[in-house]
């Protein structure tokens, strides 16, 4: 395994005390990767270039670009190349889960939405942050400075997950302070009411933004590990359950097989793009799901 790949896993990252620097390794080694991966169009490089059309400017042309690849790009003007985003997330108490992992849901959204605004701003992207539990809690606007990472940064490092969320009423509000159009990522285990979820996500496409939504579980809720009597805790309302674990295993994987394709199609159906995800996860995954969305607004 290369070192660009070990920088995408979760148990790696995890021994990294500073967010900043897991933002970064994630990043680079994820930008290692895609220079001997099929994806090397999405580099931070070409990110900045399109192909050439027939009426485009000559003057446009980077020369240098088709020596190394022979092919015709032409610079794109910053108005062409800028996309604003915000990251939106999930700060319930049920994100702070985890079962063998370090990393709780919590920690792994943190180090996705560090990475992803590294990017954002190396890439001179607006990208700003907004978190919320029951009520929306901060709220950073979109700015595209560097200095704006570590603002970005010490709001996540600061946030605690805790209390109950009410994911749709949020996006709703969210829908009413965002009025320019943005791509809006959303990083949640979304336990709540899938209804009130998609309806909010119909709104936000309906007002023209692009949307992804991170759905991310621990890895425990994802493979069912669980032997002999189980007391499962409902992590917002601290309601117990006894069960037998290889009783209900079945029906389990079924419901959430079942929860994920309902979200996968609301969103194909909706041009929205929908992330499964869990803790044991490599981060490029969701990385490459950026790019592809960035790569799409152009």
């Amino acid at each position: 395994m290369s070192s660009a790949e070990q920088y995408l896993k979760p148990e790696v990252i995890q021994n990294i005390a500073r967010l900043d620097l897991r933002a970064k390794f994630i990043v680079e080694g994820f930008l290692t990767g895609l220079h001997t991966s099929p994806f090397q169009g999405f580099s931070v490089e070409f990110s900045e270039h399109r192909r050439y059309n027939p009426g485009d400017d000559p003057k446009d042309i980077d020369w240098q670009v088709f020596a190394r690849t022979d092919r015709i790009y032409v610079k794109r003007y910053q108005a062409e190349t800028n996309i604003t985003g915000y990251v939106l997330m999930d700060l319930s108490r049920s994100m702070a889960y985890t079962y063998r992992q370090n990393l709780t849901k919590f920690d792994y959204c943190i180090c996705l939405a560090a990475a992803i605004s590294y990017l954002m701003v190396h890439q001179q992207d607006p990208v700003g942050l907004i978190t919320f539990g029951e009520e929306l809690r901060q709220s950073l606007p979109a700015r595209s400075r560097r200095s704006h990472l570590g603002n970005i940064l010490s709001v996540l490092q600061q946030s605690t997950p805790e209390g109950e969320t009410h994911i749709g009423a949020n996006l709703q509000r969210i829908a009413g302070m965002i009025k320019n159009r943005s791509l809006l990522m959303l990083m949640s285990d979304l336990l709540t009411d899938p209804d009130e979820v998609i309806d909010s996500l119909r709104m936000l496409r309906y007002a023209g933004h692009d949307v992804i939504l991170f759905h991310v579980l621990d890895e425990a809720e994802v493979t069912f590990p669980f032997s002999g009597s189980v007391d499962l805790v409902e992590p917002e309302s601290d309601d117990h359950q006894i069960v037998d674990a290889a009783g209900i295993r079945a029906d389990y994987l079924d419901a959430l097989n079942e929860l994920r394709t309902r979200y996968r199609e609301e969103c194909f159906s909706l041009g929205a793009d929908y992330v499964a995800l869990d803790t044991s996860m490599p981060f490029d995954k969701a990385l490459t799901e950026y790019l592809y969305q960035r790569q799409a607004r152009f």
